[in-house]
């Protein structure tokens, strides 16, 4: 099969993510197109059999121009399988309602583009302390440590399940063949 993988990135977990989907998909002799969607001019994503688009959730939202592509291409996005994994930190809370929330974010851009995937993935980012000005590194470090997530700022925190990943993948390709 075909695959178009689309991703939206801020800190690169999200890019990170798209290629390790890709490069699951070639390994199981798929052909495999990665694109980041805030690209402008991107070709049409209805060349492939299936799309699989990632993104983060950064303050509650996706980022604007991964939302923009989304609802300019929906109707193509609609007529073909697709997966999304949505990126957020809060899906790897201990918090319950945080958790509850970062499941609702799909929804959300589902409502406001039009666009229903066949299939969804909440996926845990990553936590990259030694990219972050001072303010967002004491903001971040707050959060954490009243989850009892890592609070060590002297290195990063990778916490993408990517056994779940490549999981979801598979799932969806069978869903698909």
């Amino acid at each position: 099969m075909k695959f178009v993988v689309l991703y939206s990135s801020i800190e690169g977990q999200t890019r990170k993510i798209a290629e390790a989907v890709a490069s699951h998909l070639q390994s199981q002799q798929h052909t495999v197109m990665i694109s980041d969607a805030n690209q402008i001019g991107f070709a049409d994503p209805g060349v492939g059999d299936a799309i699989i688009l990632c993104a983060p959730v950064h303050g509650g939202h996706y980022p604007a121009p991964f939302v923009h592509f989304v609802h300019d291409w929906a109707q193509v996005l609609n007529d073909i399988p697709t997966a999304f994994i949505s990126v957020s930190l809060s899906i790897a809370s201990a918090d319950v309602d945080e958790q509850q929330e970062a499941r609702s974010y799909p929804g959300g851009i589902s409502e406001e583009t039009g666009w229903s995937p066949s299939a969804i993935l909440n996926c845990a980012g990553a936590l990259k302390y030694s990219e972050y000005d001072y303010f967002k590194k004491w903001m971040l470090k707050r959060i954490a440590a009243t989850e009892g997530g890592p609070i060590d700022t002297s290195r990063d925190y990778e916490l993408t399940n990517w056994t779940e990943v490549k999981s979801f993948i598979d799932t969806f390709v069978g869903s698909i063949t």
